[in-house]
């Protein structure tokens, strides 16, 4: 399978530009609930962007789909499903173990996992380790490790410096070992995204053959996916709905504060697009990784964590902190940095 694994790399970082950017504009949101606009978002996330663009760029979409063993589809749609629960525990997580532990733990295992889940599951590792493309990939897995482990470093640092109320609530609701299983376990299942991809290979190749251009190829493997993913995180949404009765708030009553409806509304939909667009980007780079399509998933991470460290510092999180933990988180963007490109040259080298 071939490829430009240097344009995958910059496919990748706008994939992950737009993963951190995405929550920008549910900040603006006002009147609303959480559970109101992570559901309004997400239908775009989830259901309106994944069709549209594959009905768009690719060719008989439906066809491909209906086309496609019932046990593919199952299993995309299983393993989505399985990253919606991912998802919806990442919070907990930051809540019980701080930002910067629980970020460690937790996307360092979602790293390890979604990278390494696909070769071991299909045995090809053993094959992989025996190249230098191979080998060069591996080590480009371990320094974004590295990486994630120094950003949460800066961020503990940043966390201690900045003491006061906020700081001591998060402390005096530390709880290490609910926090490490509650990790564990959103580090596994979010994960999952990138088996669901893998599992959706039959598709890639049912759509190419179609007449889609290998380009758009992972479009109609993501409207599976999320569609898995649409389901977890809609039962929960909707039972906060349904507890918080919160459902009047979609249409502009059932709060003190009247919400601004067609500005909710248009700003929700900008960021669930740009949501969607994070594996929008990730499919297009995964097309141009050759057999090491595995290694996007570490790719896709590593841009997470730097777009967000760099949208932090745009938007004044890090004022006030001292010049070496800046320094510090700095030095694990550039590890970050580095990771990307020792993993698109073994990609290269491999092509």
């Amino acid at each position: 399978m071939g490829g430009n694994p240097l344009i995958g790399v910059l496919f990748h970082w706008l994939g992950g530009l737009s993963s951190a950017s995405f929550y920008v504009p549910y900040r603006r949101i006002r009147g609303w609930s959480w559970e109101i606009f992570w559901l309004v978002g997400g239908v775009f996330s989830w259901l309106i962007a994944p069709w549209l663009f594959a009905s768009i760029q690719t060719h008989d979409l439906l066809g491909v789909l209906t086309r496609t063993p019932q046990s593919t589809l199952l299993w995309c749609w299983f393993w989505g499903a399985m990253w919606g629960f991912g998802g919806l525990t990442f919070g907990l997580t930051m809540r019980y173990l701080g930002l910067s532990l629980g970020m460690a733990v937790a996307l360092g295992l979602t790293t390890v996992i979604g990278t390494m889940g696909p070769p071991i599951f299909r045995g090809t590792l053993g094959e992989l380790a025996g190249t230098l493309s191979g080998q060069m990939t591996f080590v480009g897995i371990l320094i974004t490790l590295a990486g994630i482990l120094v950003v949460a470093a800066a961020g503990r640092r940043k966390e201690c410096e900045m003491a006061g109320a906020t700081a001591q609530q998060s402390v005096s609701e530390f709880n290490l070992p609910k926090g490490l299983a509650i990790a564990v376990f959103s580090g596994v299942m979010s994960g999952c995204f990138a088996w669901g991809l893998d599992a959706g290979a039959p598709i890639r190749a049912a759509t190419v053959a179609a007449g889609t251009d290998p380009l758009w190829q992972g479009l109609p493997v993501l409207c599976v996916v999320l569609l898995g993913g649409f389901t977890t995180n809609f039962l929960w949404c909707g039972w906060l709905i349904l507890k918080n009765r919160s459902a009047p708030q979609l249409a502009g009553a059932g709060t003190s504060e009247k919400p601004p409806l067609l500005r909710n509304y248009a700003l929700a939909a900008l960021g669930g697009t740009l949501w969607y667009f994070q594996f929008f980007f990730y499919t297009m780079g995964e097309s141009q990784m050759g057999k090491y399509g595995f290694s996007s998933w570490t790719l896709h991470m590593a841009s997470i964590i730097l777009f967000s460290t760099l949208w932090g510092f745009a938007l004044k999180e890090w004022a006030g902190v001292k010049l070496g933990t800046k320094s510090l988180v700095w030095l694990g963007i550039g590890a970050l940095l580095l990771s990307t490109v020792v993993i698109g040259v073994g990609n290269y080298l491999a092509a």
